[in-house]
């Protein structure tokens, strides 16, 4: 029995009215498919293999409410201080678009940027494929009560042929406690078309809350989208993710994710070279501390052959602090000719800090070139004991080194505001005495 699943019911009688497209029958349809997916499995558990060293039992037994359909205030300095210079900026607060703190320039023919709850009163029918229809091999609960409970997101289309150049930035920002936000993002680019979407979540407060995003993303024939995470949630929320991307011919897609907030975070990252030639790029930091807990799922499927997928996660762990990554690479009988490497790296700072890591090839075909690997240590005494003989602390000679460890990671980004961004975030984290040798 699913104990969770009459709060849930209850919940969605009081606010079905007020989310987008209540007045769809199809969308309708689709939001208690969702619901009774949910009171039939639950929220996952460690029974689970996915799940096993990842308890959610601390969300289970919250009852965290979704928002009213109203925003509270947040003060414009801090929308523009979370902003970032020379992109397409969407703001959502507690879950639904804010259009007087957006700042969308006139875009080019062929490119559709809206939030989605605008697309639905104006043009649902574009959605009733992704959005009316509850998606077969769903994960775990926290996909369903998106599904039933997704209150806003962006909408992008890119027809055939065109570039976005200007960086899409979509800021979501909880004001409060206690609240339950379902976000759904959904992205289809069009045969030769390009765009960069920045995803980026932050909190005003310290207070616990859940935010599950889900976002559905289609890359057509050399197609080409890159999309970069920056998670900065309240150390005390609870972050759950779902990013689903569709390959095409000749398509090429890069994720950069990092994961420096949340007190348990966790992110499903699950792409298909569905046709020949097409390439990925996984990359990821994340960083812990204290009590938090970081879990990276994360899934190739080389389902055709000529396919490229590089995927390279580090993690730095402090405190008693937790981590999980599970790589899975899987070359299907169909895919000769694959390219695939997988590793993952990490780096634990105190001996309570511990890391699960599960790299996987699963191989059926016989002419491909597939490696995987992972590491986890703590800093090279050489190293230490090289930098101490140059004069520099060893407290000193530890926190260079570790943030050299990371900022490989952030050295991958080629856009340049959010590259400093991030910089900034790492050198946050060292005392004064150290940022003067970095």
């Amino acid at each position: 029995m699913n104990p969770a699943a009459d709060f849930y019911r209850d919940a969605f009688a009081r606010v079905a009215t007020t989310l987008p497209g209540s007045e769809l029958p199809w969308l309708r349809r689709g939001r208690e498919a969702g619901l009774a997916f949910f009171a039939e499995a639950g929220f996952p558990t460690l029974r689970q293999e996915d799940w096993k060293y990842t308890s959610v039992a601390a969300i289970e037994k919250s009852r965290f409410m979704p928002p009213p359909p109203t925003a509270n205030g947040v003060a414009p300095g801090l929308i523009d201080a979370w902003g970032l210079a020379g992109t397409q900026r969407l703001v959502f607060v507690n879950g639904r678009y804010q259009p007087r703190w957006s700042n969308i320039d006139p875009l080019p023919g062929g490119v559709t940027l809206a939030s989605l709850a605008e697309v639905l009163e104006r043009d649902p029918q574009r959605l009733e494929g992704v959005l009316g229809v509850l998606p077969a091999g769903y994960p775990s609960g926290f996909a369903a009560l998106n599904q039933a409970f997704f209150s806003d997101g962006v909408y992008l289309d890119l027809a055939a042929g065109v570039a976005l150049e200007t960086p899409v930035h979509l800021l979501f920002v909880t004001t409060e406690a206690g609240l339950a936000l379902h976000t759904r993002n959904v992205v289809r680019a069009e045969a030769g078309s390009r765009a960069c979407l920045i995803e980026h979540h932050v909190a005003l407060g310290d207070g616990a809350y859940l935010s599950n995003t889900a976002t559905d993303l289609v890359v057509g024939q050399d197609a080409e989208v890159e999309h970069l995470k920056l998670q900065q949630e309240s150390l005390k929320a609870f972050h759950v993710a779902a990013l689903d991307v569709d390959q095409q011919q000749g398509s090429r897609f890069v994720s950069r994710s990092f994961a420096l907030g949340g007190g348990l975070a966790r992110v499903d990252i699950r792409v298909g070279l569905n046709a020949e030639h097409a390439a990925c790029t996984l990359d990821g930091l994340y960083m812990t501390d204290g009590r938090q807990h970081s879990d990276h799922h994360t899934r190739i499927d080389h389902a055709r052959p000529y396919g490229t997928s590089r995927e390279f996660y580090k993690g730095v762990l402090a405190g008693a602090s937790r981590a999980v990554f599970n790589g899975r690479v899987i070359v299907q009988a169909d895919a000769q000719h694959s390219d695939a490497y997988q590793a993952n790296r990490n780096l634990l700072l105190s001996d309570n800090a511990e890391i699960d890591t599960k790299p996987q090839l699963e191989i059926y075909a016989d002419d491909v070139k597939c490696s995987h690997g992972a590491t986890v240590g703590q800093l090279d005494p050489e190293q230490v004991f090289y930098l101490r003989s140059r004069g520099v602390g060893e407290v000193d000679s530890r926190t260079l080194l570790t943030f050299a460890f990371a900022a490989e990671m952030i050295g991958r980004v080629d856009m340049a505001p959010l590259r400093a961004r991030l910089e900034k975030l790492l050198l946050g984290r060292l005392p004064e005495r150290v940022k003067e040798l970095v």
